[in-house]
């Protein structure tokens, strides 16, 4: 376990070396990097980037998310002209018919809510699934930079109050509870689309019944 530490306090080490002549930039960098390339330490990252400079707390967020939605281009190209066999490739025949359904009830939330969640939520195949069910380009972007803002603001607020550390801790009580979690946050995404739902057609019956008809 002592080995394990010491080569991640290197590689975080090595990380802010890297980012620390981009100055208030490096946010947007490292997660666009995360989105495109390999996994990155990007929730530690903009913490660490709020709690020293809790002034500019808002750009930091936006700038992540932002970095994260522009930095799935990538791999949306991939999986767009790569088609269905850039997706199976990866997954059973079962996931990807599970997937596909989640795409064609409402294709926001099927990539927005992974977008929220943090590692091991694998979210690049999400991003995939976006690509080859040809998803509208538009809310491909904004779906990925709503889940993003949601998780760095999360994060970023938990750290303000119990300091920087509460990303690795909370980040392990995922890890060994991620079905359970994922269920839970799908429940209350859902739940509240239905009373959004309901209210809204609650509204439009009224405003239908109070309308004077014509003669």
């Amino acid at each position: 376990m002592k080995t394990i530490g010491h080569i991640l306090a290197r590689y975080t080490a090595w990380i802010w070396a890297l980012l620390k002549p981009l100055g208030m930039w490096g946010v947007f960098a490292i997660a666009g990097v995360d989105s495109a390339l390999f996994g990155m330490p990007v929730d530690a990252v903009v913490v660490g980037y709020v709690y020293q400079d809790r002034r500019r707390f808002v750009f930091y967020v936006v700038m992540a998310a932002l970095g994260s939605a522009l930095g799935s281009i990538p791999l949306y190209l991939l999986g767009y002209f790569g088609g269905e066999e850039v997706l199976r490739k990866r997954i059973s025949e079962a996931r990807f018919l599970k997937i596909h359904r989640s795409f064609e009830k409402h294709e926001f939330l099927a990539l927005m809510l992974p977008g929220m969640l943090p590692p091991p939520t694998p979210f690049k195949l999400f991003v995939l699934g976006a690509a080859v069910f040809e998803m509208r380009w538009t809310h491909f972007l904004m779906a990925i930079f709503a889940g993003r803002l949601v998780r760095f603001t999360f994060w970023s607020l938990l750290a303000l109050v119990y300091g920087p550390q509460i990303v690795e801790l909370a980040g392990n009580l995922f890890r060994r509870h991620f079905y359970w979690l994922l269920v839970a946050a799908v429940a209350g995404l859902l739940s509240w689309w239905l009373l959004r739902r309901r209210k809204l057609g609650r509204s439009r019956s009224r405003n239908s019944s109070g309308t004077p008809g014509e003669f």
